[in-house]
Parts: C-alpha cells; sequence; structure tokens
C-alpha cells in the first residue's frame, strides 16, 4: 500500500500510521486566514445584506403554487392531476405558513431570558412541526383526495419548495 505523505508530517515506516501521529492538523493553519471585522466593517457588511422576507418567500410560493395548478389544467385538463398539484403545493405552503406566523409572533414578543438561545430553540422546534406536518399531510393525500397522482403532487411539491431560491436568486441579483 503506498501512501503519500503530508508536507507538514514525518514519513511513516509502517503501513498503518499509529493514530497518534495521524493527527498533526492544528487549528493554526486555518485560524491565519480568519481575519474579524472591526465594528464599522460589520455594520458596513449589514446594511449591504438585505434580509430574507418571510412575506416575499409566501408570495412567491403562492404564486408558484397557483401557477402549477393553472398550468397542470391547461396541459392535461385531468382533475386528478390538478388537484394533486395543488394538494402537493398546499403541502409545502400550510406549514411554511404556520412556521412563519409562530416564528414572526415570537419574534414581537419582549426578549426573554436566553433571547437569541430561546429563539434558536423556536426555529429548531417549529421546523421539526413543519417537517411533521409536512409529512402528515402527504401521507393523509390518499385520504383526503379521491384518487392521488403521486406524480403530480410531487411535482407540485417541489416546484413550489423552490420559491426559496427563487427569492435569493432576484435578491442576490438586486443586490448587483
Amino acid at each position: 500500500m503506498k501512501t503519500i505523505s503530508h508536507p507538514e508530517r514525518k514519513p511513516d515506516s509502517s503501513p498503518v500510521a499509529d493514530s497518534a501521529n495521524t493527527d498533526t492538523w492544528t487549528d493554526e493553519a486555518v485560524e491565519d486566514d480568519f481575519k474579524p471585522l472591526s465594528p464599522d466593517e460589520a455594520a458596513q457588511w449589514r446594511a449591504a445584506q438585505q434580509p430574507l422576507s418571510v412575506r416575499s418567500v409566501l408570495g412567491w410560493q403562492c404564486v408558484l403554487g397557483l401557477l402549477s395548478t393553472g398550468l397542470s389544467a391547461v396541459i392535461t385538463a385531468d382533475g386528478v392531476v390538478v388537484k394533486s398539484v395543488a394538494y402537493g403545493a398546499l403541502a409545502v405552503l400550510l406549514p411554511t405558513a404556520l412556521m412563519a406566523w409562530a416564528m414572526t409572533r415570537s419574534a414581537n414578543r419582549p426578549s426573554a431570558v436566553g433571547g437569541a438561545q430561546v429563539s434558536l430553540m423556536g426555529f429548531f422546534v417549529w421546523e421539526g412541526i413543519k417537517l411533521l406536518l409536512v409529512v402528515a399531510l402527504l401521507g393523509l393525500a390518499p385520504v383526503l383526495l379521491d384518487a392521488v397522482n403521486w406524480l403530480a403532487l410531487v411535482a407540485g411539491f417541489v416546484v413550489v419548495l423552490k420559491a426559496y431560491g427563487l427569492v435569493l436568486l432576484f435578491q442576490s441579483r438586486r443586490r448587483r
């Protein structure tokens, strides 16, 4: 077995290196490239960054859901396909709207003890609730719809999920 030596590492004569000898990476090499921003540079960076608007994401999700449902109606004229696309879009839109409502409601409250940590924990809790609700909605599709076209449902689901990328793309083009 041929080994390739690391420039900072001494060559090892044994075929299997000792675990104590292989861990020669230090944080010094990584820290050399890191330069903290001054308060003025940080303020300038923050001013240049536009926050991602929850309303714009939800708005684009609604637009994409309506467009994909309308397009499926025009192309297929099949009620099962149209209902499946609309249900897939709603399976993304409803949990996202619930999470957005919950997070903005908690953000408007006076800060509690450990504000940033509580906010981060709230985000993870609501993200978990959102994911469980998406899975539950997808699992209930055969019960709630008369017939399901799974390909159409997944297509509507994925198209509406792409709203996040669409909003980020538009915001990055506005900055330039």
